[in-house]
């Protein structure tokens, strides 16, 4: 084999284990990075839910089209939580100061703004509800 062929080979591999990668991460329950939304943020979150869902969009996003349905569908169907989506198109320094990075980001946050966690990609349904179980729960 000749040089050029074992160069296409390793970068078929790299991307692949790269591509692997991303797409695990994709849909992932992480903890919260940050202890309060910035101001324009924190108006929109519910003081009477005890769970805001905060979707990070942009207008040229496809998948922020089925994680607004899959969040609002999640929203009317379980008590103490609401589901707002913020578009970033024309606020880029929202995203830079919240650490988003890309689109769809869902920030879970307490009725004072708190970050509870935040899922990347689109959320898988049954994992995010099973990681909000704790915080809607009756106090």
């Amino acid at each position: 084999m000749t040089t050029g062929t074992w160069v296409l080979i390793g970068t078929l591999a790299l991307a692949s284990v790269a591509g692997l990668a991303w797409r695990r991460s994709q849909g992932r329950v992480r903890a919260g990075k940050m202890s309060s939304l910035p101001a324009e943020l924190r108006k929109l979150v519910d003081p009477g839910s005890r769970v805001t869902l905060l979707q990070i969009s942009t207008t040229f996003c496809a998948p922020c089209r089925h994680t607004r349905l899959l969040l609002s569908d999640l929203a009317d169907k379980t008590e103490g939580l609401r589901h707002i989506d913020f578009d970033v198109t024309d606020h880029p320094e929202v995203a830079t100061s919240l650490g988003v990075l890309t689109t769809p980001t869902t920030l879970a946050v307490d009725s004072q703004g708190v970050e509870l966690m935040r899922v990347g990609g689109v959320p898988k349904r049954e994992t995010l509800l099973d990681a909000l179980r704790p915080h809607l729960a009756p106090e």
